[in-house]
């Protein structure tokens, strides 16, 4: 039999110089390099006023390296962090032995506010002057994570009134029953009555003086009613696809040539279609003349595109149906078919529960169409034209159309709409092409399907590191400002473990 000497994983007493802990070409090293010599941080040293008098406070410089060494690692908590500090030698090098409290750690995240901008921008200069950043391709995406707040308490101002109204019809219907109980209730049920009664009456007063400091719903971009959230009104309820959350979307550009993130941003709302011309005007520094921008069609608009080309920024924006035109998708249909090990994610056919069109026969001469009922619908426009698609509408007779037996089938208003009308569309219209469709013809291009793959492989790997890699799963703060300062954080994390990749400091 072989031996071998047996490893002491106990309790050693022995003493440990901190400076030979940080490794030259290790991340940690790179973050302490930069923040001691490169970064500017007497914005945030130029809050104390302890001068005179007062215990001394952690250096910003320390709880800087603390929190993104602790992001690097893939720990979120301040009490994580703060164990860290105790029990982890690294930790212990990286601050000088500071062991500061859970509570300074969280404070100095929440607290960071616009500087966090300020750092981002510093440590992207150190990115530059590396010649980490290309300037050829910038990659735009986003990813959708849920904050510090609670999706049942979303709503609008009409669905917290009725919530706070039920609560205080039910405390009143409960001291109504208790008064005309003929029998004296148990002491164990009197309790339970009173705390049932205090809970709803105290939940009701949180909604009627939330009510009272909002007195307005949230508009969307379109003019349309926003959810509200009474924990965190600057969040939104957003669909992913792992279900609902309440949170925010972190939008990132990258640099194509190091995967470098140029921009972060974090807002609270899911439509990606808002966020894309603040990146491209964030990135406007970063750009030169023949640099290309690329995001997948969630970003895709009209609004956009026009925006763009006035701009004079060339992009490439996938639409909605670039893959149907593109071969190398053809067998996709095959691949949606094969059932989703948790749910069934395929498209469901949507039921008509209305004649469309097509339930409408168009004579040959086009001079009248008949309805499901055997009516016939009279011209009152030939040559209309719709968002640039050419048009022929038709109207019934309000003699045929008011006693219809089929009228609740064929009207979405059968109360107050007195005839049907139905319109048949003819195609595009010469000249009436919308940015949408001039930009096809380039997304569909090689140049154009080698920037979709360019994107994907430049865009995505970031999103896993931060996801996977360092356990980004959720934004632990309130309030766009807090949360945008963390997602700042954890990109200028990335942004570091690149320099350090690639030999800064050495």
């Amino acid at each position: 039999m072989p031996r071998f000497k047996t490893p002491d994983y106990g309790l050693k007493m022995i003493p440990v110089d901190f400076q030979r802990q940080v490794l030259p070409g290790s991340f940690e090293f790179a973050l302490c390099h930069l923040v001691d010599k490169e970064l500017d941080l007497s914005a945030l040293r130029s809050r104390f006023r302890n001068d005179a008098g007062g215990a001394p406070a952690f250096d910003p410089a320390v709880l800087l390296k603390i929190v993104l060494l602790a992001y690097s690692r893939g720990l979120v908590s301040s009490r994580s962090i703060e164990a860290a500090c105790r029990h982890n030698v690294l930790f212990m090098a990286v601050s000088g032995d500071s062991g500061p409290h859970f509570t300074t750690l969280a404070a100095f995240v929440s607290e960071l506010g616009n500087e966090v901008a300020r750092l981002f921008a510093q440590v992207l200069v150190v990115c530059d002057r590396q010649r980490l950043i290309g300037r050829e391709l910038f990659a735009i995406d986003g990813v959708k994570l849920p904050s510090n707040a609670s999706k049942e308490k979303s709503g609008t101002r009409a669905d917290f009134e009725r919530q706070a109204a039920k609560m205080e019809a039910a405390v009143k219907a409960m001291m109504e029953r208790q008064v005309a109980a003929d029998a004296l209730p148990t002491e164990a049920d009197e309790a339970r009555a009173t705390h049932t009664r205090e809970r709803l009456s105290r939940e009701a007063a949180q909604i009627r003086q939330w009510l009272a400091e909002h007195p307005a719903d949230r508009q969307g971009s379109k003019g349309s009613t926003r959810l509200s959230n009474r924990t965190d009104n600057e969040s939104a309820k957003m669909a992913t696809g792992k279900g609902v959350i309440q949170g925010y979307t972190g939008v990132a550009a990258v640099d194509d040539q190091a995967q470098i993130i140029l921009d972060a941003q974090a807002h609270g709302t899911g439509s990606e279609q808002e966020l894309l011309l603040p990146v491209v005007e964030a990135t406007a520094v970063w750009r030169k003349t023949e640099t290309v921008l690329c995001a997948d069609a969630g970003y895709h608009s009209e609004a956009n595109l026009a925006k763009l080309a006035e701009s004079q920024v060339d992009a490439y924006i996938c639409d909605n149906g670039y893959r149907h035109r593109d071969p190398r998708y053809a067998e996709q249909a095959k691949h949606k078919a094969k059932p989703d090990p948790l749910w069934d994610k395929s498209p469901k056919a949507k039921k008509a529960t209305h004649f469309t069109p097509a339930d409408f026969q168009l004579a040959e001469d086009r001079s009248h169409c008949i309805c499901p009922a055997g009516k016939r619908l009279y011209g009152n426009g030939k040559d209309c034209t719709f968002n640039g698609y050419a048009a022929m509408k038709f109207r019934g007779a309000e003699r045929d159309c008011m006693p219809c037996p089929l009228r609740q089938q064929c009207l979405c208003k059968p109360d107050t709409t007195k005839a049907r009308q139905v319109a048949f569309f003819q195609g595009k219209r010469a000249g009436q092409q919308s940015h949408t469709d001039r930009r096809k013809a380039k997304i569909d291009s090689a140049a154009g399907k080698h920037m979709i793959a360019a994107r994907f492989a430049t865009v995505e790997p970031v999103f896993g590191n931060l996801r996977h890699n360092k356990r980004l799963t959720r934004f632990t703060l309130r309030g766009r400002a807090k949360v945008d300062g963390q997602w700042k954080l954890y990109c200028m994390m990335h942004n570091i473990e690149k320099l350090a990749h690639h030999g800064y400091g050495e």
